[in-house]
């Protein structure tokens, strides 16, 4: 099962969604605030199992309705998703990924630990 890890910064609160095994698979922007912080973690669990993908490494892709996993090349040429909620917000982002299939397997890793997740504070 998995959990959200909320943590505080030298600027605020953030938090990362780990897997059953530990690893990070999504993280949130810094939040000025806890309630702020726990806002976007309750938005993740309403908007991640929901979401659509859209995959703009692909030429001609579809544009899919918020929310949506977003999967997208970075500069370094890796594969990386964020998850937009219903209005269109950044609400997660992931690690890079050196595989499509790897960041596919993210996503649902997401959609499958974020629901019932268990919420830590470090």
């Amino acid at each position: 099962m998995g959990k959200f890890v909320i943590k505080k910064t030298n600027t605020g609160v953030k938090f990362d969604l780990k897997a059953g095994n530990g690893q990070v698979i999504a993280t949130s922007e810094v939040y000025n605030s806890m309630d702020a912080c726990k806002n976007g973690i309750a938005s993740v669990q309403k908007n991640a199992p929901v979401a659509a993908v859209e995959d703009q490494t692909v030429e001609g892709y579809a544009t899919e309705k918020n929310p949506k996993f977003e999967i997208y090349n970075d500069k370094a040429g890796e594969f990386r998703f964020r998850l937009k909620a219903t209005n269109g917000q950044i609400i997660a982002v992931s690690e890079g990924y050196t595989t499509h299939a790897n960041c596919e397997n993210g996503i649902e890793s997401v959609k499958k630990n974020a629901v019932d997740a268990e919420i830590v504070e470090e």
